[in-house]
């Protein structure tokens, strides 16, 4: 049974972007000090080695948890953390140290996000092993993860399972949290609730219509529910691109940047004016979202930041 004694969190926005369409570390940097700047609660960034769709590749990726923990030490409050790692890039173990170690050097700011992994094209590209059957991987890699952090100093962690044994780890070092904020998200609807309800303090939705964000809320909160956590416990978040202007030659401009369809982008996505992202950022907070996270790929337009900040954020109800 997962601890019920987490506090109902206040509403958070959060900036969610992807590196891996041609960002360096400067121009993360960059960006993450503008989300702090301007008042965001978090910077969060997906966790690829391959661009996707067409375009430069330069500079080439930069890997997630190295970038976090150079923005640990260059940023003062923000929450930072991934959306999400693949279990596919990393042995849990490692893992768990690398997050500790990010926790320690942020003063206990760092959150991680795990998932199976999906993108096939970017294993092939960097000999990354890619099995079909990833599942197993994600829980046995959530176990691990979550119960090294949990073994009381002075103690050893063992774990055996299909795909990992660990035998008398120090479990070595802790983070500087309690508990590290651990996210699990997807669309599935049986078994990623699941093992959200008994490993997450954060379950996520990403792109998807407000009907079927309802119905995966819903979902997880029956998940939590069959195994007597209660559901206000558990933070629930949605994920969403975000393309907003004070005029439409900018907002062109901008969907333009990330190649995205004028024609459709609107129909699930936060866009156009400052009022009708308020609107639909509340729209997803009455679904029961705690926090949302505005995907703004474009790193190098800190207007975009710089408008979400001062003509969306203020208008938000439930902020801290």
């Amino acid at each position: 049974m997962t601890d019920a004694t987490v506090a109902r969190p206040a509403f958070e926005v959060c900036l969610f972007t992807e590196p891996q369409q041609g960002a360096s570390y400067d121009t993360q940097l960059a960006h993450a000090s503008a989300a702090e700047r301007f008042g965001f609660d978090g910077w969060f960034r997906s966790d690829h080695y391959l661009r996707m769709g067409g375009g430069d590749p330069l500079p080439g990726p930069t890997d997630a948890w190295t970038t976090l923990a150079g923005l640990a030490r260059e940023t003062s409050r923000i929450r930072l953390g991934t959306l999400v790692s693949s279990v596919t890039y990393r042995v849990p173990a490692i893992l768990a140290i690398q997050v500790a170690q990010v926790d320690r050097m942020s003063g206990g700011r760092a959150e991680l996000g795990l998932g199976t992994g999906w993108f096939a094209e970017e294993h092939a590209a960097y000999g990354i092993p890619f099995p079909d059957k990833r599942f197993g991987l994600l829980e046995e890699q959530l176990a691990v993860v979550t119960g090294l952090w949990a073994t009381p100093e002075g103690s050893t962690f063992d774990f055996t399972g299909e795909h990992y044994a660990l035998d008398g780890s120090p479990a070595l070092p802790k983070p500087a949290q309690p508990r590290v904020p651990v996210i699990v998200g997807g669309g599935g609807p049986k078994r990623t609730p699941a093992l959200a309800a008994r490993y997450a303090t954060e379950f996520n939705i990403g792109f998807r219509d407000e009907r079927e964000i309802a119905e995966r809320f819903d979902g997880v909160r029956r998940a939590c529910e069959a195994i007597d956590r209660d559901p206000a416990t558990l933070k629930l978040s949605v994920a969403l691109p975000t393309v907003v202007a004070t005029d439409y030659a900018t907002y062109l401009r901008r969907l333009a940047a990330i190649d995205a369809d004028p024609d459709t982008f609107a129909e699930v996505n936060v866009a156009g004016t400052p009022a009708a992202a308020i609107e639909k950022v509340e729209r997803l907070r009455a679904l029961g979202a705690d926090r949302v996270y505005l995907q703004t790929v474009d790193q190098l337009d800190l207007e975009h930041v710089e408008l979400l900040g001062t003509e969306v954020l203020p208008h938000l109800g439930g902020r801290a």
